[in-house]
C-alpha cells in the first residue's frame, strides 16, 4: 500500500507534493494504524516463508529446533499486534466492524496454530541419536500460513476501504461548504463559512497528501498531484474573487471570475475521487491521447517482435500504426509558431519514415516466403534503418517543441504583459484594457499550444499528466485574469480587486516557473543524463518508525545557518557539474560506473536546490531519505570500479583503490549519521550531511576522471595488441 511519490516538483507526480500539505500539520489516526497493519506485515510473510520452506526430511538439531520454535512464536506475537490494529480500526469503523473483526480471528487463531505446532516441547523424542525431526504435521502449517495471510490480506482491503470512505466524506463536506460560499450576500456571513471551508480543506489536503504517498501507479499519482495543485491554488483565488464579488456585486466580471474558481475547483474535486476510486472515464480510451513519442515506442516493440515472430502482427496494422503516428505530427506542422526549417525537416523525416516501412514490408514478405540467412539479414537491416528513421523522427519534434517552449519562456520572463495590464486597472483605462487582454491571450494560446507539443516529446506518463496540467491552466488562468483585470479597471479605487488581480498573476507567474522546470526534465529524460533521478527527486517514503515524525513540519532555520548551508550548496552545485562534465565524455552512458555515477550526481542535485530553498525537498526527512539512496549508490559504484580495476595493471590498479577507500568509509559514515536520531539539533545533522556528501561528489569526480583515462588507456593497449596479432599472422601466412 505504502509507495514513494513520483516525479517531484512540476516535472511529473510531484506537482503539488511539496506544497500540497503546507502549513497543514494534522495526525491522521487511521492513516497511522493502516501504516502499523502493514508494517507488521512485511515481517510475518519473511517469518513464514521461513517457515514453510524448511526441509521437513532433515534431522534438526536441538539449537535448529529452538530457532525455529523462536521463529513460530514471532509470528504468533506479530499476529497479537497485528490483531490489535485492526480491532482499533473496527471500533472506529462500525459499518465495518464485523467483517474486520472476523479477520483478525481468523489471523489470531493461524498465528496460534503455528506456534503449536512449532512447539518443540510438544513433541517425543524417539531418536536415539538425540536428534528429532520437527514439523510432522507440514500440511498443518501451509493451511494456516495460507489462512493467516488470507485474514492479513482482508484487514488491509478493509482498512483501504476506510481511507476511501474517509476521503469521500470530506470531499462532500467541501462541496457542501462551498455551495454555501457561492450562496452568500454578507461579508460577516462569508468570513464565517470560509473559515469552516479552510479547516475542511486542511483536512482533505492532509488524506488526499497521504494517499498520493500510498499509490503505486506513478500516472495515478501525478493526476493526485496535478489535482491537488489547482485545489491548494484555487483557495486563495476563491478567498479574493468572493471578496471582490460582495464588494462589487453588480459587477459582471466580478462574478465571472468567481464562477471559473468554483467551476475549476469543483472539476478537482471529482478528480480526486475518480483516482481514489478507481474510477476510469471513457475519454482516456481515445487514441488521439496517446503522444508521439508512446506511438514510435510501441511501433518499434512491434517491428523488433519480427525477428522472433514473422506473423505476431500483420502488414496492414503496421502500415496503419504508422500513420496515426505521423498524421500527429501535424500538431507541429500546422502549428504557427514552428519554424520552416524544423516544418520541412518533420515533413521529410515522415516521407523518408513511409518509404523504410515500404521496405521493411518487402522484405518481412519475402522472409516469409523464404528463410535464407540473406533474407534473414536483409529484415534485420530494414528493421534497423526504420528504428534510425523514427528515432531521427524523435530527435527533430524534441527540438522543435523544447527550442519553441525556451524561446516563450525567455521572451515572457519579464512578465511585460501583468505589468502593463495591473498598472491599466489601476488607471482605469479600458481602451488599454482591450489592448493588452488581447496581448495576454495570444500568449495564452502560445503557451497552451506549446504545452500540447511538449505532451508529445515528454517521454514519461507522469510528464505527461503534468503537460496536460500546464496546458490546463494556463488556459483557465488566463482568461480568469483578465476578468480580473476589467473588474479592477470598471473599479480602480478598489484594494480587494487590486488584490484579486494580483494573484492570479502570481498563478501565472507560478505556472510560468514550473513550465520552466518541466521543460528542463523533459531535455533530461530525452537526453538520458538525468532520467533515473525522479525516483530521488521524491518526497519521503513511509518512515519505519516514528522516531522522526517530528521533522515532517517545515525546518526554520535562522540566518547563520541558512547562510552555512547555502554555502555547502554553492560548493556541491560546482561539484555536481563537474560530475556532469565527467559522465558526458564517456561514449557508453549505459556502462555501471557511469550509471551510479549519474545516481550519485541526481541526488547531489536535489540537495544543491535544497539549499537555495528551490526543489521537492522540503524537510530534514527528505533530506535523510536521499542521502540514504547516496549512500548505497556511493557503495555500488566502488563495487563497480573495483569490478573494472581488476582488468588493470598493477600501478594503475592502485591509484583506483587508492580512491575508492576514500570513498567507502565516507559511504559508511554517512549511513551513520543517517540513522542517528533527530533530537533538536536537525540543522546540525543537515549541516554535517551535506559535507560529507560533498567530499563524496569531490571524490566521484576523481574517480569518474580516472576511471575514464584508464578505460581509453586499456582500449589502446587492446587495439595495439589487436594490430600486433593481426600482423603476425599475416606475416605467418606470406
Amino acid at each position: 500500500m505504502a509507495s514513494s511519490p513520483g516525479p517531484a516538483g512540476i516535472g511529473g507526480a510531484g506537482a503539488v507534493q511539496g506544497s500540497g500539505s503546507s502549513g497543514f500539520a494534522l495526525d491522521s489516526g487511521l492513516e497511522i494504524k493502516t501504516r502499523s497493519v502493514e508494517q507488521t506485515l512485511l515481517p510475518l510473510v519473511s517469518q513464514i516463508t521461513t517457515l514453510i520452506n524448511h526441509k521437513d526430511n532433515t534431522k534438526k538439531s536441538d539449537k535448529t529446533l529452538q530457532a525455529i520454535q523462536r521463529v513460530g512464536q514471532a509470528v504468533n506475537l506479530a499476529v497479537g499486534r497485528f490483531v490489535k490494529v485492526g480491532e482499533a480500526i473496527a471500533n472506529e469503523n462500525w459499518d465495518l466492524k464485523e467483517e474486520i473483526n472476523i479477520a483478525c480471528i481468523e489471523a489470531k487463531q493461524a498465528g496460534e496454530t503455528i506456534a503449536a505446532l512449532t512447539d518443540v516441547s510438544s513433541l517425543n523424542h524417539p531418536e536415539s541419536d538425540g536428534q528429532i525431526t520437527i514439523f510432522t504435521d507440514k500440511t498443518g502449517v501451509i493451511k494456516a500460513a495460507r489462512l493467516l495471510l488470507s485474514s492479513v490480506t482482508k484487514v488491509l482491503l478493509l482498512a483501504d476501504r476506510v481511507v476511501i470512505k474517509q476521503i469521500i466524506t470530506s470531499r462532500n463536506k467541501v462541496l457542501a461548504t462551498m455551495e454555501r460560499l457561492e450562496k452568500v450576500n454578507s461579508f460577516q456571513e462569508f468570513v464565517q463559512i470560509f473559515s469552516q471551508f479552510g479547516n475542511e480543506m486542511v483536512e482533505f489536503a492532509h488524506l488526499t497528501g497521504d494517499r498520493q504517498n500510498d499509490l503505486k501507479d506513478e500516472k495515478k499519482k501525478a493526476k493526485m498531484a496535478a489535482a491537488r495543485a489547482v485545489l491548494e491554488k484555487c483557495t486563495m483565488m476563491l478567498l479574493t474573487a468572493s471578496k471582490t464579488c460582495l464588494r462589487h456585486p453588480s459587477c459582471e466580471s466580478a462574478h465571472k471570475n468567481k464562477e471559473g474558481v468554483f467551476d475549476r475547483m469543483k472539476v478537482a474535486l471529482d478528480k480526486v475521487i475518480e483516482i481514489v476510486t478507481d474510477c476510469k472515464p471513457t475519454v482516456e480510451t481515445d487514441i488521439s491521447s496517446i503522444t508521439i513519442f508512446t506511438g514510435i515506442k510501441e511501433f518499434k516493440m512491434n517491428i523488433e517482435t519480427l525477428r522472433e515472430n514473422l506473423c505476431f502482427e500483420s502488414k496492414e496494422n503496421l502500415s496503419a500504426t504508422l500513420e496515426a503516428i505521423l498524421e500527429r505530427t501535424e500538431d507541429f506542422t500546422d502549428s504557427a509558431y514552428t519554424s520552416h526549417e524544423h516544418r520541412e525537416r518533420i515533413l521529410e523525416l515522415s516521407t523518408h519514415a513511409r518509404m523504410e516501412l515500404q521496405q521493411l514490408i518487402s522484405v518481412w514478405s519475402q522472409a516469409q516466403n523464404k528463410k535464407t540467412k540473406s533474407v534473414t539479414e536483409e529484415l534485420e537491416l530494414s528493421i534497423l534503418k526504420i528504428s534510425y528513421s523514427l528515432n531521427e523522427l524523435k530527435k527533430e519534434l524534441h527540438s522543435t517543441a523544447t527550442q519553441l517552449a525556451a524561446d516563450l519562456l525567455k521572451y515572457h520572463a519579464d512578465h511585460v504583459v501583468l505589468k502593463a495590464l495591473k498598472l491599466t486597472g489601476v488607471e482605469g483605462k479600458l481602451e488599454g484594457l482591450a489592448e493588452y487582454a488581447c496581448k495576454l491571450s495570444e500568449q495564452k494560446e502560445q503557451l497552451v499550444e506549446t504545452c500540447r507539443l511538449l505532451r508529445h516529446v515528454s517521454g514519461t506518463e507522469p510528464l505527461e499528466i503534468t503537460c496536460i496540467h500546464a496546458e490546463e491552466t494556463f488556459q483557465v488562468t488566463g482568461q480568469q485574469i483578465i476578468s480580473a483585470a476589467e473588474t479592477l479597471t470598471l473599479h480602480p479605487s478598489s484594494k480587494i480587486a487590486k488584490e484579486n488581480l494580483d494573484v492570479f498573476c502570481e498563478a501565472w507567474e507560478s505556472q510560468i516557473s514550473d513550465m520552466s522546470t518541466l521543460l528542463k526534465e523533459i531535455n533530461d529524460v530525452f537526453e538520458g543524463r538525468r532520467g533515473e533521478k525522479y525516483g530521488y527527486l521524491s518526497l519521503p517514503k513511509p518512515m519505519k518508525n516514528n522516531a522522526n515524525l517530528k521533522s515532517l513540519k517545515p525546518d526554520k532555520p535562522d540566518a547563520e545557518e541558512k547562510a552555512r548551508i547555502a554555502k555547502l550548496g554553492l560548493k556541491l552545485g560546482l561539484l555536481t557539474s563537474d560530475a556532469n562534465c565527467e559522465i558526458d565524455k564517456w561514449e557508453n552512458q549505459e556502462n555501471e560506473i557511469v550509471r551510479y555515477g549519474r545516481k550519485m550526481s541526481g541526488v547531489a542535485y536535489s540537495l544543491y536546490l535544497f539549499t537555495r530553498g528551490e526543489g521537492p525537498l522540503k524537510t530534514s526527512q527528505d533530506i535523510i531519505n536521499q542521502l540514504e539512496v547516496f549512500a548505497e549508490e556511493g557503495l555500488k559504484l566502488a563495487s563497480s570500479v573495483q569490478a573494472f580495476s581488476k582488468q588493470l595493471k598493477d600501478d594503475d590498479k592502485l591509484m583506483l583503490l587508492l580512491e575508492i577507500n576514500k570513498l567507502i568509509p565516507l559511504c559508511h559514515q554517512l549511513q551513520t549519521i543517517t540513522k542517528a536520531p533527530l533530537q533538536n539539533q536537525v540543522f546540525l545533522k543537515v549541516d554535517k550531511c551535506i559535507t560529507k556528501t560533498r567530499s563524496m561528489m569531490a571524490i566521484l569526480v576523481q574517480l569518474l576522471s580516472l576511471c575514464f583515462k584508464l578505460q581509453k588507456k586499456l582500449q589502446m593497449e587492446n587495439n595495439r595488441w589487436v594490430a600486433v596479432t593481426d600482423k603476425n599472422s599475416v606475416d605467418g601466412k606470406t
